[in-house]
């Protein structure tokens, strides 16, 4: 049985090229070969020839393998953003430069493809895509697109088409061709690890199975060359940490969402900008770490707060309630073993606070236990309409008391019964401030929200005096806006929210993970919904950050942040 070992964007890396050649011969290949782009990144363009040449390797040409032929002035990588050319032509210049014009000859004389037949299986390997030798051949790419490519094969599709130039590998069959893109040995595939890998293809009787081979390799040396060759620290950090730092934007948000970095810094507003602009007052500007790049999560684009949605059942039904809760609301909870679950995650994966909603909270048999476990690990805040606090929850709500990192936050929507019992019933105005009375005497810490209506709008003043005289301060009272959301959804004077538009905040509930609080009701925002069932917190973020990225990707703006949180 004939059996290839095929790899590309060998990057001026001979560090990693000895150990793909040594792992492919361990493997028994009958032929290697090469898919080009032998320059770029590393430091050592040169040092790779003669490995090549030693172990026979077919190669083809890249585009980086033809610009350099060439004497072109560029890579022509097919980048499309200004900041990816701008990191695309520091290392094509330092190809350039450190290429022997012996090798750069040599080079000219590659193929651009190469199409055969290996025990019975037509199979061809190209550089890119048979649509252009820069073209791009991702995962994410659909079963169309594929085929678009496929159909632009001369001469008909091939059993089997090996591709590399994106630098991350996958498999995929499409109307059974077998496509490959082998990764790159040059460099890591985003995935936090230095290893690199390559393709390794069993061909017999027209049929064939590939094996995608990560293999370890001495990723310091490369290291240290790129630093005694001036290269810029970013490309040095990304050999090291398995995380990329240049060239995102042509980077897929499916792709991105994976690794570690998502935006170039130079794309973050700056805080005082999105305190001016949408409100974000609280909006951390993230240190210069020198890095060109960030994450997302724990941006002002993401704040790392976690939001969990502990029920749904609820004491009230207020006409504007976003998630529809009431006392016949479909009852779903989070029990005590998975919310430990979820703050050890939340811990795990970097959120640094934890608001615990619903629903009612203090409607939640556990409640109590839930707010301890929580506090222990994270700044808690917890929201609730403080009125159920008597009888033995009042007792239960004294072993709160005290407990550093916990607040509540709680909703009076006027300075008068009338104006906060017209959208939640008769009584309840007093019953909260009841509920926020005793909270304060017990000596925990409390917020309170107003959501503006018709009704209340001119009372802002007069409610923030009744508050002082609680002893909440201004700094902890907020108005937010009527949101089009749930029970409200028709509500005159509303304001419309989506994820186009809102700056995420993930929310967990007992139906899934959901774009955020205002939207935590599969049933009344099913467009909110970021993953159904129980799926972790790290799966969550990535799907938060590819949904994200996908939307700024459609017209280049930022969302607005909307606060549930004070």
């Amino acid at each position: 049985m004939p059996r290839i070992a095929v790899f590309g964007g060998v990057y001026a890396n001979p560090h990693a090229l000895r150990a793909v050649l040594a792992d492919a011969q361990q493997r028994g290949a009958d032929s290697l070969f090469c898919l080009g782009d032998l320059g770029g990144f590393g430091a050592e363009c040169d040092a790779v020839w003669p490995l090549l040449v030693q172990a026979d390797v077919r190669c083809i040409a890249g585009n980086y393998d033809i610009a350099i032929a060439r004497g072109d002035d560029d890579c022509g990588c097919g980048y499309a953003s200004e900041r990816d050319n701008h990191f695309a032509q520091v290392m094509y210049d330092h190809t350039r430069r450190s290429t022997s014009p012996e090798f750069a000859h040599w080079m000219a004389g590659l193929p651009g493809s190469v199409r055969e037949d290996v025990g019975g299986v037509d199979v061809l390997l190209v550089h890119g895509s048979p649509l252009a030798v820069n073209d791009f051949l991702w995962e994410s790419l659909d079963d169309d697109e594929l085929r678009l490519r496929l159909d632009a094969v001369a001469g008909g599709r091939p059993d089997v088409l090996l591709c590399t130039h994106t630098g991350l590998h996958w498999q995929r069959r499409v109307d059974g061709t077998l496509i490959v893109n082998v990764g790159a040995v040059g460099r890591p595939a985003n995935d936090g690890t230095p290893d690199v890998h390559y393709a390794v293809v069993d061909l017999e009787d027209g049929q064939a199975r590939a094996e995608l081979v990560r293999v370890a390799y001495d990723w310091r040396s490369q290291a240290a060359s790129m630093r005694v060759a001036g290269l810029p620290e970013p490309f040095v950090e990304t050999i090291e940490t398995g995380w990329w730092t240049t060239c995102l934007e042509i980077v897929p948000p499916l792709e991105r969402a994976r690794g570690r970095f998502h935006v170039y810094r130079e794309s973050l507003p700056a805080p005082a900008a999105l305190a001016q602009d949408v409100g974000w007052a609280d909006a951390p500007e993230l240190a210069d770490d020198g890095r060109p790049v960030v994450p997302l999560f724990g941006s002002a684009l993401f704040p790392p707060r976690l939001w969990v949605y502990t029920n749904f059942h609820c004491n009230l039904a207020c006409d504007y309630c976003v998630v529809a809760s009431s006392p016949t609301a479909r009852r779903r909870q989070i029990d005590l073993d998975r919310f430990a679950d979820l703050v050890d995650e939340a811990v795990a994966e970097g959120f640094t606070e934890l608001y615990l909603t619903g629903g009612e909270p203090f409607a939640h048999p556990d409640a109590v236990d839930l707010v301890e476990l929580a506090s222990d690990r994270l700044p808690t805040v917890v929201l609730t309409n403080a009125m159920l606090f008597t009888g033995r929850r009042r007792a239960d709500l004294a072993r709160l008391a005290g407990r550093p990192g916990l607040v509540l936050q709680s909703s009076l929507d006027g300075s008068r019964p009338d104006l906060h019992d017209a959208w939640r019933g008769a009584g309840s105005w007093r019953r909260a401030v009841d509920g926020l009375r005793l909270a304060r005497e017990l000596g925990l810490p409390v917020r309170v929200a107003m959501t503006e209506t018709p009704e209340n709008r001119d009372d802002v003043p007069r409610l923030r005096a009744l508050l002082a005289g609680l002893g909440i301060a201004d700094r902890d009272v907020a108005v937010r806006p009527l949101v089009g959301r749930g029970l409200a959804a028709d509500a005159a004077d509303a304001v419309a929210v989506s994820d186009a538009v809102t700056v995420p905040e993930l929310t967990i509930t007992a139906d899934g993970a959901h774009w955020h609080p205002l939207g935590a009701d599969v049933d009344a925002s099913p467009d909110f919904l970021v993953a159904r069932g129980t799926v972790t917190l790290a799966e969550a973020k990535r799907r938060v950050i590819e949904r994200f990225l996908e939307l700024r990707q459609a017209d280049g703006t930022l969302p607005e942040a909307f606060h549930c949180a004070i």
